[in-house]
């Protein structure tokens, strides 16, 4: 919901820029309407349409960015812990309480996970690993292993779970916004000068006037996907947690 009040008010902001530009047009003497004035508007319009694009094609980079690397992330700690639930199987039945814990620390993690990517401020006081995951590390150390394979099953999943660990602390640190605001306001206020210098020498008509409608909506939808794409865990476009809650089938016994 803020992503879209955000771009709805920067479609407010530039398509108001448009209506400024007509709304000074009729107060400009006959010299601010010379050739050579419409001329110097217009370099200085490409120059700031250019460094315009430069800009949000470097959000749109960046947003994309952040949104494979936190969609990655989650893809694999769904596989290690896939990977975790199938060494403790072949450990033995004597391992079946570990697996139960696995299940069990599940739903917590998926909860704080999302829960601190939602974080509008995108600052966490602190990170807290969860009850269920201590109990599930304490029960994986304390596992009596007979022989050599039970061993290199046992080191293995606590090598699994630590590297599930690292993801875990490197998505509480990705936490927020990549896209820095003040890129975000000089952008829009450059949309705006550019909608203004555009309607500023050209008389208004219905063509004029939906075709710049129609091009702050486009601008503005623009904003809404980077807002969209750099905030994975919601919105539209949201990775859901059940892809992380359902990796594990329920224990019959």
């Amino acid at each position: 919901m803020m992503n879209l009040l955000i771009s709805l008010l920067v479609f407010a902001l530039i398509f108001g820029g448009a209506l400024a530009g007509m709304a000074v047009r009729p107060l400009l003497s006959e010299h601010h309407l010379h050739s050579d004035s419409k001329d110097v508007v217009k370099l200085t319009a490409g120059l700031i349409g250019t460094l315009t694009a430069l800009v949000l094609g470097l959000l749109i980079a960046s947003a994309k960015t952040t949104f494979d690397q936190k969609t990655n992330r989650v893809r694999q700690m769904t596989a290690t812990v896939i990977l975790l639930d199938d060494l403790i199987t072949q450990y033995g039945p004597e391992a079946t309480s570990v697996r139960k814990l696995l299940r069990q620390s599940i739903p917590p993690m998926a909860d704080r996970i999302w829960h601190e990517q939602a974080n509008p401020t995108g600052k966490p006081a602190r990170f807290e690993s969860s009850v269920e995951a201590w109990a599930f590390y304490d029960e994986l150390e304390r596992l009596s292993p007979n022989n050599d394979t039970q061993r290199s099953l046992q080191s293995r999943a606590i090598a699994a779970f630590t590297e599930g660990a690292q993801m875990r602390l490197q998505l509480f640190t990705q936490a927020g916004s990549s896209i820095p605001t003040p890129f975000l306001v000089i952008m829009v206020f450059w949309l705006s000068a550019i909608f203004v210098s555009a309607t500023l020498f050209a008389r208004a008509n219905m063509v004029v006037t939906i075709s710049l409608f129609v091009c702050a909506l486009s601008f503005a939808g623009a904003i809404f996907l980077v807002l969209e794409l750099d905030d994975p865990f919601t919105g539209l476009m949201g990775i859901s947690s059940s892809i992380l809650r359902s990796a594990l089938l329920p224990l019959n016994s």
